[in-house]
């Protein structure tokens, strides 16, 4: 059925797929605005109905009824969101500009509802009187304390003002993001001498040549901005003035001038954050997203960041004292600049320990490290996977398995969308279509991975480097704590948690991938069919922790510059000139950039999800140490008993209590930092 002014197509509210998923060939684009405004209407009916209600407010005519309101909106929002994300186009993009401040004024309306938050604010004053289990105790905590972070007690004045801010700061997010992904697209550097592919292995110059392929140039090699390509470039490419080139441009994504530039957008966003934060009683925005997570304030963030700042810098400062004696002895007389880290430290890492990423990349096939991930669950928690083959999707690239409990029964969901395209914004994430809960019947999660790795030509595998086979590890961590939700109330299903706990599941997962036995049995020859060789395995182990202080100091800098922006009640009005100046007061090598810089620093400015929140990977890497030297200590890093535990504590409890708590049930104490210094190769 195709859409028309009026006429709603039900495929984007009524999955009728093949295993409960959306039938992606029943709609098109043009469907999404007519059914987005038909959901919006039909959630604000529910809402009605709720505040309308001639009955005293109850956990099942209030709460419960909020949390199962909208349920045509999540649907149409979920097909939409990720198509923004993983194959977008211009329609797409219009339509996001439109949807995301009037998804943002939708919010705002219904969270500062007086009726609505009377009733909710009602059941909250008497909840120690209505004898609630602990999970529905905790969702109506939250839901309460969402309303008052929305402006719920907010005078008439003030709920007009949070709501301005909102559309507009979801307008701007919006924007962002588009502009990123623009000028990541637009981007390339077309090498049509074969003598500039210098130093490059076979592997980067076949993901360079597919690229320039997908964009109408056979007769070329490209070097694009997606992070498949860029970083072994910059590695491998012996061309130092290319190597400049390429860099420059990446580090300059949202800074280019004209439509796409980013500088403009962020001055905006962290002024209207500030507002809002001040509208709310905070003072600064960081206060006030930091005040339900795990940190609770600045202080602590950066009680845990400026010490391993401190070591990093450290740790940098000698490697770079390496990487120069390298230059030095090329005959070379300049000083490292940050497109020649990446080359030199290759070289040394050779140096050291004997191989470098062309040696091991030939043993991590996509394919086997995707089976090595499913493999891992399986022993952990004893679920597995059937791959599920001709089911239509978002893109013909996608991949769909249903994942079975140990009894054989249906779990839910996996779907996998591993290549980068132009159509797709960069990075790696997780994401739900449909998430798990049990409040009106079992509704079973169908979670999804989206990647950006190089596409192989036809008939060849693809090949991942070391930390691209860790972010799949990562991702599929995410998803795990998706498809092992067990709890009733949807609030609180799978990574509905505090910002600086989610990153544990995922993270932790990580270590599986290095396991010994993992890599012995997954880490095979593309060609030859053989394990991966002891000797190399032991190397590529013993450099675990080799280019530490340069990881760090990406990472721990644009934690720390995000901070800065958000941790001040009055912003900067030239975020360049901020981003500088903050690095120059950190002493940032001049060797070193932020892993992302402002103007394409999409966790921070591409919505609100981890803005005054990159430390949390850091914050969950101190449980995440600790959590896997709980499996080392028993001496089986597949312990069953602890397996258990960690199911039970981590994986399948999501939010329905304190992540505090949760962690202390798994390990019995709360970690310090010193697990994480030292697996960073920082101690």
């Amino acid at each position: 059925m195709s859409s028309t002014k009026t006429a709603i197509n039900p495929a984007l509210t009524e999955w009728t797929g093949p295993l409960g998923l959306p039938d992606f060939t029943a709609f098109n684009d043009d469907d999404f605005a007519a059914a987005f405004d038909a959901a919006l209407a039909a959630d604000l009916a529910d809402i009605e109905a709720i505040v309308t209600h001639h009955e005293a407010p109850t956990i099942d005519n209030t709460l419960k009824a909020l949390q199962l309101s909208g349920k045509d909106l999540d649907r149409v929002s979920a097909i939409f969101w990720l198509r923004a994300g993983a194959h977008t186009n211009d329609t797409i993009q219009a339509l996001e500009r439109v949807f995301a401040p009037k998804m943002s004024r939708h919010s705002s309306s219904i969270m500062m509802n007086p009726l609505l938050f009377a009733r909710i604010d009602s059941l909250y004053e008497q909840r120690d009187l209505l004898g609630l289990d602990p999970e529905t105790d905790r969702v109506l905590d939250k839901t309460w304390k969402g309303f008052v972070r929305s402006g719920a007690r907010l005078d008439e004045q003030g709920k007009a003002r949070l709501a301005d801010i909102n559309e507009k700061l979801a307008s701007l997010g919006a924007q962002f993001g588009q502009n990123v992904l623009k000028d990541e697209a637009d981007w390339a550097l077309f090498i049509t001498d074969e003598t500039e592919l210098a130093g490059l292995p076979n592997f980067v110059r076949d993901a360079m040549r597919g690229a320039a392929e997908e964009r109408d140039r056979p007769d070329a090699w490209a070097v694009t901005l997606s992070r498949s390509i860029i970083e072994p470039f910059l590695s491998f490419s012996e061309n130092r003035a290319l190597r400049e080139k390429a860099f420059r441009a990446w580090a300059a994504r949202g800074e280019n001038g004209g439509e796409t530039d980013n500088t403009g957008i962020v001055a905006e966003m962290v002024k209207l954050r500030a507002e809002k934060a001040g509208l709310l009683g905070y003072q600064s925005f960081a206060a006030y997203k930091l005040d339900n997570t795990m940190a609770k304030t600045p202080k602590a963030v950066m009680d845990l960041l400026e010490p391993v700042w401190d070591k990093a810098r450290a740790r940098a400062a000698e490697e770079e004292i390496d990487l120069q004696r390298l230059i030095t002895g090329e005959g070379r007389n300049h000083k490292v600049e940050p497109w020649d880290w990446r080359y030199y430290a290759e070289k040394l890492r050779n140096e050291r320990f004997a191989f470098d990423e062309t040696e091991l990349k030939p043993y991590l096939q996509l394919e086997k490290i995707i089976e090595a991930c499913f493999d891992v669950a399986t022993r952990l928690f004893g679920i597995r996977f059937d791959e599920k083959t001709g089911i239509p999707t978002w893109h013909p690239d996608v991949r769909v398995w249903e994942v079975l409990n140990p009894d054989g029964s249906k779990r839910g969901l996996f779907l996998g969308d591993y290549f980068n395209r132009q159509s797709k914004r960069s990075g790696a994430w997780m994401s739900a279509l449909q998430s798990q809960h049990k409040l009106d019947g079992v509704n079973k999660p169908i979670i999804y991975n989206v990647m950006n790795f190089a596409k192989p030509p036809k008939g060849e595998p693809a090949l991942l480097s070391l930390d691209g086979a860790r972010t799949l590890f990562h991702e599929f961590g995410h998803a795990l704590h998706g498809l092992l939700s067990d709890v009733t109330w949807p609030a609180v299903s799978g990574t509905s948690v505090s910002r600086d706990f989610v990153e544990l599941p995922s993270q932790l997962y990580e270590h599986w991938l290095t396991v010994p036995a993992i890599l012995e049995k997954y880490a095979i020859h593309y060609r030859t069919g053989e394990a991966m060789p002891k000797a190399l395995l032991d190397k590529v182990l013993a450099a675990n922790t080799f280019n530490a202080g340069f990881n760090t100091v990406e990472f721990t800098s644009s934690a720390l510059v995000d901070m800065a922006f958000h941790a001040d009640g009055t912003p900067p009005a030239d975020p360049i000139k901020f981003e500088a100046e903050t690095l120059k007061q950190l002493e940032m090598p001049d060797a070193i950039i932020m892993r992302h810089r402002t103007p394409h620093f999409t966790h921070v400015f591409s919505g609100d999800g981890y803005s005054a929140g990159y430390y949390s990977y850091m914050w969950s890497e101190v449980l995440d140490a600790d959590a896997f030297k709980a499996f080392e200590e028993t001496g089986d890093v597949f312990n069953a008993d602890l397996a258990a535990k960690l199911k039970q504590y981590i994986y399948s409890a999501g939010g329905s209590r304190d992540p505090e708590e949760l962690y202390k049930a798994f390990r019995g104490k709360m970690p310090t930092p010193d697990a994480m210094i030292e697996k960073r190769g920082l101690a």
